[in-house]
């Protein structure tokens, strides 16, 4: 029994995936807040180009 426990505290490969888990999670938020920031900033110069070319040009 206690070569059992023995082997079940050396074997890493439960925390491997849990990092790598943890690694995965941080990649999807930082990609999700940088999508979210990026769309804002999109909308916002799309919103400028549509004003700006709804301006009516004065004709002589």
């Amino acid at each position: 029994m206690s070569k059992l426990f023995a082997r079940f505290l050396k074997d890493e490969s439960g925390a491997t995936a849990i990092e790598y888990g943890l690694i995965a999670a941080l990649v999807a938020v930082a990609i999700i807040a940088g999508a979210g920031l990026m769309g804002a900033r999109l909308g916002t110069l799309f919103t400028n180009i549509a004003n700006r070319l709804n301006v009516t040009v004065p004709t002589s």
